[in-house]
């Protein structure tokens, strides 16, 4: 199979979707990569690392005419869309609850569209989401604690604190991989760190390997209001898989809150836990409502582009090896997680919580009897 590597253009972008070591992999089982110039130069790789790997160098507009699968790291933007030809698979980052212009326009040209963020395996793991959960949850209370320094309207706080004075306090909404790792991250600043997560299994779980130094809480809308009320630093961490965010944190909830409080929404991606959450990128990643500083930049990774193309491309490579090697059909039929993974296929929108976000048919009912 032809795969096409496209520079990623959205504002401070800098991963790609293939490092020079993950596209050799697809060339040593007989596949033609075709990388766009410059493509990994925001993860350190130049062309040269790639064609030293046997990657041949184009533009996109060669790569467009020629690939069969194109592999990205985000979603494409509308000034990328003339490039994805009919007929081809997609496989990148599509978060298409929060897009449905994007949706509509994979549907229109029979794209087949693979979003990393579904691909499920049967135990209920997100194997390609899981490496980018776990560097926004610790960039989140990184990039908070900067956020609550004066300068930029926060409350002025030392989440570790000092002798003598208590430390800041950081409420988690969402225990999984981004809350455990923000967790991880706050309590080796010192700061007191509350979890909120519907699931008691989760929380049990955290309590285990945590103890004493987090407080979890039921997500209840007590709980969230109390600790909301309370918080220094608010990290949104709520995960439904391919479905948009909940918004668990309303307009009023702000101005219950401390002014200067920051909230780091990491469920952006996905539309947002908050009513308040709009799209931010790393040029002007924050915005003030209600004197309360929001952080919602949709690519938080995108800063650490070494280490989070890395981590991608390990574990993408399995599941778009076995696409390239037998087809997407071929692929749906021997791999749940690959079925899952599908958005669009046929002109159709085959992922139920996608389909009910953005308000379009859901076509996958033959795949549900075939799995």
């Amino acid at each position: 199979m032809k795969i096409g590597l496209y520079r990623e253009i959205k504002s401070e972008e800098y991963r790609v979707g293939l490092s020079p070591a993950g596209a050799h992999e697809y060339v040593s089982h007989g596949h033609q990569v075709l990388v766009e110039s410059g493509a990994g130069v925001g993860s350190g790789f130049t062309d040269e690392d790639y064609q030293d790997q046997g990657c041949t160098i184009l533009s996109k507009q060669e790569i467009a005419g020629k690939a069969e699968m194109i592999i990205k790291v985000k979603e494409p933007l509308p000034q990328e869309y003339q490039y994805f030809r009919e007929g081809i698979i997609l496989y990148t980052y599509l978060h298409l609850a929060a897009n449905p212009e994007l949706t509509k326009i994979l549907m229109e040209r029979n794209i087949t569209g693979v979003g990393y963020e579904t691909v499920m395996e049967a135990d209920g793991s997100l194997p390609l989401l899981k490496p980018m959960s776990e560097i926004a949850g610790r960039l989140a209370v990184q990039e908070g604690a900067k956020y609550l320094e004066k300068s930029f309207g926060g409350r002025g706080i030392l989440l570790g604190g000092v002798p003598g004075i208590r430390p800041g306090k950081i409420m988690i909404i969402g225990g999984g991989v981004v809350g455990r790792n923000a967790c991880k991250i706050a309590t080796g600043l010192g700061a007191e760190v509350t979890i909120l997560d519907v699931s008691a299994a989760r929380l049990a779980y955290l309590d285990d390997i945590f103890g004493s130094s987090v407080t979890t809480l039921y997500s209840t809308k007590s709980n969230l209001d109390a600790s909301l009320k309370e918080a220094d630093l608010v990290i949104c961490a709520v995960l439904r898989p391919g479905a948009a965010a909940p918004k668990l944190v309303k307009r009023d909830h702000l101005r219950q809150m401390k002014k200067g409080a920051v909230i780091v929404d990491v469920a952006v991606d996905q539309g947002g836990c908050t009513e308040t959450t709009r799209a931010t990128t790393h040029q002007d990643p924050i915005y003030v409502v209600d004197d309360i500083v929001h952080y919602c930049v949709a690519n938080m990774p995108g800063v650490v582009a070494l280490s989070a193309t890395q981590a991608l491309t390990s574990v993408t490579n399995r599941y778009g090896l076995q696409i390239a090697a037998s087809g997407i059909e071929q692929a749906m039929k021997s791999s749940s997680a690959i079925r899952k993974g599908v958005n669009t296929w046929k002109g159709r929108c085959v992922n139920r919580e996608v389909a009910e976000a953005v308000e379009v048919s859901y076509g996958g009912g033959e795949l549900d009897n075939e799995t």
